[in-house]
């Protein structure tokens, strides 16, 4: 399939993709993940083996997109959960000292 990441065009497969990441070690995922094979692959750690390319050069959604094509499992960043807001009865038991429900 030809995609095109950071301007430059690329003809990846999936299983070319397997075998460019055999052997890689994945980094810790903090962020958007591929899962290859078993593992579970940080989209700019993936990108940068399949391109040769540094980090800086190519965007996640351009990996995620290449991946998701390709027939990869892509994994986004889980949301964070909505912070309660206080009303002003709860904020004045919460600087008393007092459990506050939320």
């Amino acid at each position: 399939m030809r995609c095109v990441i950071a301007r430059f065009p690329f003809e990846l497969t999936k299983g070319g993709v397997l075998e460019s990441m055999k052997g890689i070690k994945p980094e810790p995922v903090t962020g958007e993940s591929v899962i290859i094979g078993r593992r579970h692959y940080p989209v700019k750690q993936v990108g940068q083996v399949i391109t040769r390319q540094d980090r800086r050069d190519f965007s996640a959604a351009e990996v995620l997109r290449a991946m998701a094509q390709l027939g990869f499992t892509c994994r986004a960043v889980p949301k964070a959960a909505p912070v309660g807001i206080l009303s002003p009865m709860q904020h004045a038991s919460a600087m008393l000292g007092t459990p506050v429900t939320v």
